[in-house]
């Protein structure tokens, strides 16, 4: 009798394990087959269960999954906004791994990362090439929702708001951004963030010297000259504003 009784909390302990840490295969199988309405469905529910709401995992299969449906021409309505729902289930699965610790263990995770990261620095940079500032604000807020190291974006969001005339409202994410800066390391920075950074302190240096603050501009840029000094952009807009 108690070596069934010991048989049954055994199971029930391994159980519990189990419920506890799925290994997600089903949605493993559901994105390989290209089902990403299936593996919406199925990772939404993982991400409502009390034993698995906190892992971030469920929560990038959901940002995969509705990242796919984002590129098609897809009709329905309930994906009109794909693309922002996938940009806040990649959200939550970061900030739920601030706990959890285990996205920087899973390779395939850190792949969508940096490929969700790169396709966000990519509409950001669209706007910023066609001067819509208001739009590039926009994109680097929500940036700071799926990276670790926010300052480009920081600096960015000071020189929108110096376009937009909101020149109390710069000065103050510029003093952030600086304050960030102290504690910088450029090299563990994903590409995006790299590139995010550089498109932050060239505008934030042209508006410096908009304001007449040529020496501040210039020492911003100089403080990461060596880093960018292999890159074309970087150097031909530092010539052009010193």
């Amino acid at each position: 009798m108690k070596n069934i009784l010991l048989l049954g909390l055994i199971l029930l302990g391994s159980l519990k394990i189990n419920a506890q840490s799925p290994n997600y295969d089903d949605l493993k199988i559901l994105y390989a087959d290209a089902n990403y309405e299936k593996l919406v469905k199925a990772a939404e529910k993982y991400t409502l269960k009390e034993e698995t709401m906190s892992d971030p995992i469920p929560f990038i299969w959901l940002s995969k999954g509705l990242y796919k449906i984002s590129m098609t021409n897809t009709t329905d309505e309930k994906f009109r906004n794909a693309y922002m729902d996938a940009l806040s289930a990649l959200a939550n699965a970061m900030k739920k791994d601030k706990k959890a610790n285990v996205l920087k263990d899973d390779p395939l995770s850190m792949e969508y990362i940096t490929l969700f990261q790169n396709s966000l620095f990519d509409r950001l940079n669209a706007e910023y090439v066609g001067g819509n500032f208001i739009k590039v604000s926009t994109w680097a807020m929500k940036y700071q929702k799926i990276t670790e190291n926010v300052i480009g974006a920081k600096y960015l969001i000071g020189a929108c708001k110096y376009v937009k005339k909101d020149k109390g409202g710069a000065m103050k994410d510029w003093k952030e951004a600086d304050k960030l800066a102290e504690n910088i390391n450029l090299d563990s920075f994903s590409e995006a963030d790299k590139n995010i950074f550089k498109l932050g302190i060239l505008k934030s240096a042209e508006s410096y010297v908009n304001l007449k603050q040529t020496d501040k501009g210039k020492t911003l840029l100089d403080k990461y000259a060596d880093f960018f000094k292999e890159d074309e952009d970087f150097n031909t807009k530092y010539k052009e504003l010193f």
